[in-house]
């Protein structure tokens, strides 16, 4: 099987995207798309996330990085069928597929900063290596509305085409170091922390998804109402890329039972046996979320 043969058997295709939503994607480095998921569908993945935060506390995204100020999780598809669904998300897959060509599931995580926090430095989530080597897709499935008041993303339109900075260390893959080329050097931010000029807030209302390019320079922003603001990040790489979260190593029966060959290909799990029985065990610490070369490369 590959990549275009299991869209298909998911009935998603790249066809799925509009004129605007490819030239927007390549120009600016995004797009976002209404109502993909139902209500209904939104507020059981909603449920669940709530019900899984509950169990995970202070814990909760320990498999990836955990945040301080967000409520984070991790390993989502290994703890709950209501996500399946994510796995014929068309407009993250096409997009990815079309970028990327051969894709897998790099990770699906969810974050929700408390009131008062959640503004993260700017940065890419993705390094690379020469101007043509895209590794991943990521997106947002928004299961709140996503407001000016609740901490909305913030974006640097236009800028995966600049070097990425600031890139969270459990994603460098092979490389050690980032390096700021010079038509990049004026535009990163003394602070990156601080609001960055002509940054756009992505919002949007429940069920909506924001599908990014992994190198766009990005962060949450501060959730000043403390209004929920749940967020899905659907993170999809280029297939000779390590995953975020290696599927196969965290893999449970439920998974493999309920899954078909396309869902399993696109997780990486072919062939794999179950690795974990019962609920996955919870850390004595856990990774805090980090970045490398303290923020802004070399």
């Amino acid at each position: 099987m590959n990549t275009a043969e299991a869209l298909a058997e998911l009935g998603v295709s790249v066809d799925d995207l509009t004129a605007e939503q490819r030239r927007s994607f390549d120009e600016k480095g995004y797009f976002i798309v209404a109502d993909v998921f139902s209500p209904d569908e939104v507020a059981e993945m909603r449920d669940e996330v709530d019900r899984l935060a509950a169990i995970e506390g202070e814990f909760g995204g320990h498999e990836v990085h955990i945040e301080p100020g967000a409520s984070r999780l991790s390993n989502l598809f290994n703890k709950s069928p209501a996500f399946d669904r994510c796995l014929t998300c068309a407009p993250t897959l096409a997009a990815a597929h079309l970028l990327l060509g051969e894709i897998h599931v790099g990770s699906l995580n969810e974050r929700s900063p408390g009131k008062g926090t959640g503004q993260q430095m700017l940065h890419s989530d993705l390094p690379r290596a020469h101007a043509a080597d895209w590794r991943g897709v990521n997106s947002m499935v928004m299961l709140d509305d996503m407001t000016e008041e609740n901490g909305p993303t913030r974006i640097v339109p236009y800028s995966h085409k600049w070097s990425p900075i600031n890139v969270p260390d459990v994603n460098m893959g092979e490389m050690t170091s980032i390096v700021i080329d010079e038509a990049t050097r004026p535009k990163v931010p003394a602070d990156p922390v601080a609001t960055y000029p002509g940054e756009v807030h992505i919002t949007g209302k429940a069920g909506s998804v924001a599908v990014i390019n992994g190198c766009l320079w990005h962060g949450g922003t501060t959730n000043f109402s403390g209004k929920p603001r749940r967020v899905l990040h659907l993170f999809i790489g280029r297939r000779d890329i390590d995953q975020q979260l290696v599927e196969r190593d965290h893999v449970t029966p439920e998974l493999l039972a309920r899954t078909n060959a396309a869902q399993r290909y696109l997780l990486d799990i072919e062939g794999a046996e179950a690795k974990v029985t019962g609920y996955p065990p919870m850390p004595k610490e856990a990774r805090v979320w980090t970045v490398t070369d303290g923020g802004k490369g070399h």
